[in-house]
């Protein structure tokens, strides 16, 4: 017998043997799935403000923590957690409308500093609810009605459905002609309008489903975590987080912003205990990524590969004569 077979079969043994801990194993595990989940949503929604929009927004964490305190307030006053969480989305898509009426009109770094700036204020109003006691904060407790078993894998299901709604959406709106409109506002705003182009609704379009894309990431965290403190929510660290993601796994490209999401999964999985180290990790690798391969990892693979693997561009046939 292999040495493969020889560590399954042991391994199998002791969970026979010990089935608490083989139920622990599959909850870690499902709530590790969860967590990729959460990263993919993240990275390929700011993905698409940055590039396919032209919105460089270091605020993303006002739709991330909204959402999760959102979930606590529908929770508390008796609304089933699962359908907290959907409601969460959509006010999360709710406030992206809101929020564009104003913030769209911003430029560049103007932009930028705004969603930091309302991120911000959003961190603080929280903080004067009672019920999340300042930055003490509280936990989804209505979560334990379920089983752990049931409210593991619910999640996991609702995780998967979520992040493949929001994916979907995206894509379909990239295979439409709205993609030429993205295109040409994010190469010159001007000259879009010029053509006739509503360059406001095109962005909107796409900033409110960031924002919905956010808000369902934030909430899946809470659900996957119980617990809520605003410091966390609304941290600056998922900013960075979206940031390297995106950049280290290809700017521009769904597939670049879920290849950033798995590297970056990864390395937290691995070397996230380094505590300091980890981080500089995360920044050497951003270096070197930013040096050697400029257009990111999906730069580097996909013109290699003999098609698109997510194929949102378009096509444009000749009319017959």
């Amino acid at each position: 017998m292999n040495g493969t077979g020889y560590t399954v079969e042991i391994l199998d043994r002791d969970t026979q043997s010990d089935p608490a801990r083989a139920g622990q194993l599959a909850r870690d595990l499902t709530g590790r799935a969860v967590t990729l989940l959460v990263y993919i949503l993240l990275a390929v929604m700011w993905n698409a403000l940055a590039d396919f929009a032209g919105l460089v927004s270091i605020g993303q964490t006002l739709f991330f923590g909204l959402a999760a305190y959102t979930t606590i307030r529908l929770a508390d006053v008796g609304l089933d957690p699962y359908l907290a969480i959907l409601a969460s989305v959509a006010t999360g898509a709710g406030l992206g409308y809101v929020t564009s009426l104003f913030m769209l009109s911003l430029k560049g770094g103007e932009f930028a500093i705004g969603m930091w700036v309302l991120s911000s204020l959003a961190h603080l109003c929280v903080n004067l609810d009672p019920l999340i006691q300042g930055e003490t904060g509280t936990s989804l407790i209505s979560l334990n009605a379920y089983p752990i078993e049931t409210r593991s894998s619910l999640t996991l299901w609702l995780a998967l459905g979520l992040t493949a709604a929001v994916l979907l959406t995206l894509f379909t709106l990239l295979r439409s002609p709205t993609r030429a409109a993205v295109n040409a506002i994010r190469d010159d705003e001007l000259g879009a309008k010029s053509i006739g182009i509503d360059v406001m609704r095109t962005k909107r379009i796409i900033f409110v489903l960031a924002a919905a894309g956010t808000a369902a990431a934030g909430a899946l965290w809470l659900a996957s975590n119980l617990n809520f403190q605003p410091r966390v929510f609304f941290g600056v660290h998922w900013t960075a987080y979206m940031i390297f993601m995106v950049l280290v796994g290809g700017l521009g490209r769904i597939e670049g912003a879920i290849i950033g999401a798995i590297l970056f999964f990864v390395i937290e999985t691995f070397f996230a205990t380094y505590g300091a180290w980890y981080l500089v990790g995360l920044g050497a690798v951003a270096v070197f990524v930013a040096l050697i391969l400029p257009k990111g990892l999906w730069g580097w693979i996909g013109p290699r590969l003999p098609g698109e693997a997510i194929p949102t561009g378009y096509i444009v046939e000749k009319s017959k004569a």
